[in-house]
């Protein structure tokens, strides 16, 4: 149920197991109107008791047409409140109000050409136009009452709207509908619905939160360098100052040179209270012959927190554990509705008898809105502006068993990536590069004499939120860089290859 301010204006997303569904809703936030998630289960009355300015349904992985898919209270149809269909959202409301959803024998996903019609909701857009499709399904005949709007090579109702009521077919909350984020203005302008909720919002709602939650007690933070985790320690302490302990939990997995730095960004320059633990002996002794991706991040995950049960056992009543948690940790790690992609440490690998209550001020949030949350709190350019690490760090980049030679091989090459990425002014406009070290050797000759050593594959993508993400287009002369540097000065790599999948359908990190 929704907790925000009667005062503002707040669109509900029905989440039906989509993915993008936090998308949407932060898309919405972007436009300077409050979102949140509710479940589609939601009766008529209990949505006239919240009283929302206006409704998104998301798209989700089922079909309307087989029996016991996900729908809504009718009722909410006759309350009066804007509503607007994506996806599978578009073609239930097509389904529930009497038109027809049909399979055709041709999905469309990934880009597809849409053509433009008359209507309010795409007014002022180009009449041909790019879409991000993900769909089988499709809206065949229209309701009463509602015109068609926009149709593609195989879906004759790519969109169509009637007094109050829209839907899309495409999902316009996504980064590669160039249009999209015009759509949903558009809809939230056409359902008179005041845009004046920003970031700021955000910290106060968010501190007033963890002012209650952790009342006099005491939390500790594990601080990992990255954004989340900074951020997170960053707005905790803004609410309960130093009642906040944060602890270091140096895995041994980082990037090269990363421990010293976060020692130096919040011991020494932030004056945040810091224990340093040691541990990675220990984490290696954990993972040796351990292979599979899920296993992999549930040993880090609990040997995690075991540390940190440890670590708190100094600290007097330390009962709240920060974590920088976001929403796509959330939903990849699966929903009533959604499928699980891959568990998150901080999320699928908590341990069942955890003896710490979780802060977890961010899992509502978007990479780039917790980079605006750090600027509002005033953090360092560097922190607020790292790439996104995974929890498990580079436990997850090295394909097979981790060793401390295979992480000293990695973190050499990851370094080299890095590093010429910012010589050349392209660490900005990438959302995350990295390497990765595959569990396969490839023959080679250095010197006049065979090799059998390690490929590194180099990753780099763009993205807005990472939902989806499209491979960079790196210049060559930067990869014929990264590759001879990588080659010539990381023993043991014979051979660079250059990931071009995008997101969908591959996932940004490999495992």
């Amino acid at each position: 149920m929704t907790t925000v301010s009667t005062d503002t204006p707040t669109v509900l997303v029905f989440d039906f197991g989509a993915q993008y569904a936090q998308l949407i809703a932060r898309r919405i936030r972007e436009a300077n109107v409050y979102s949140e998630i509710v479940s589609h289960k939601l009766t008529a009355q209990q949505v006239q008791e919240i009283g929302p300015a206006g409704i998104i349904l998301s798209g989700g992985p089922k079909s309307v047409r087989v029996e016991g898919a996900p729908i809504i209270d009718p009722n909410i149809y006759d309350l009066g409140i804007p509503i607007l269909g994506i996806c599978y959202g578009a073609q239930l409301i097509a389904k529930q109000l009497g038109g027809t959803v049909s399979q055709f024998d041709a999905g469309e996903y990934g880009r597809t050409n849409m053509v433009v019609a008359e209507g309010q909701l795409l007014e002022g857009q180009p009449e041909e136009q790019s879409v991000w499709m993900s769909h089988f399904d499709c809206v065949t005949t229209v309701p009463d009452n509602f015109t068609v709007s926009a149709s593609t090579e195989h879906a004759p109702v790519a969109a169509f709207e009637s007094e109050g009521i829209f839907g899309v077919q495409y999902h316009p909350e996504v980064s590669h509908t160039p249009h999209g984020q015009h759509t949903l203005e558009r809809w939230l302008d056409l359902s008179r619905i005041k845009r004046s909720w920003n970031m700021t919002n955000v910290i106060e709602e968010q501190v007033a939160k963890i002012k209650d939650q952790v009342g006099s007690g005491r939390a500790i933070c594990g601080l990992s360098g990255g954004v989340d985790s900074a951020v997170a320690a960053a707005l905790v302490h803004k609410a309960i100052g130093s009642q906040l302990t944060c602890v270091f939990v140096d895995t041994g997995l980082m990037r090269k040179d990363e421990g010293e730095q976060v020692i130096e960004t919040f011991k020494r320059s932030q004056g945040i209270e810091l224990i340093h633990v040691r541990a990675a002996d220990e984490f290696f002794s954990k993972l040796e012959g351990i292979t599979e991706p899920e296993a992999k991040r549930k040993v880090i995950g609990e040997l995690f927190i075991r540390l940190f049960e440890k670590a708190s056992g100094g600290i007097e009543e330390a009962k709240f554990l920060v974590q920088g948690t976001l929403y796509p940790d959330i939903i990849e790690s699966g929903s009533e509705h959604a499928a699980t992609i891959k568990s998150h440490h901080n999320v699928g690998g908590l341990p069942d008898d955890m003896e710490f209550e979780l802060v977890e001020p961010l899992r509502s949030l978007f990479k780039d809105e917790v980079r605006s949350v750090g600027k509002e709190l005033g953090l360092p350019e560097e922190i607020v502006h790292r790439q996104p690490f995974p929890g498990p760090g580079l436990g997850v980049r090295i394909i097979g068993e981790v060793t401390p030679d295979k992480v000293a091989v990695l973190q050499e090459a990851d370094f080299i990536v890095r590093d010429e990425l910012e010589k050349a002014g392209l660490d900005r406009e990438i959302w995350q590069s990295f390497a990765v070290l595959p569990d396969i050797r490839s023959v080679g000759v250095m010197g006049d004499e065979r090799t059998y050593g390690y490929p590194c594959i180099i990753r780099a993508v763009t993205s807005e939120d990472a939902m989806t993400a499209d491979w960079a287009r790196i210049p060559y002369d930067v990869l014929e860089a990264m590759s001879s540097r990588i080659i010539n000065e990381v023993a043991g790599i014979n051979r660079v290859a250059y990931d071009i999948t995008s997101k969908p359908p591959g996932t940004i990190e490999w495992e």
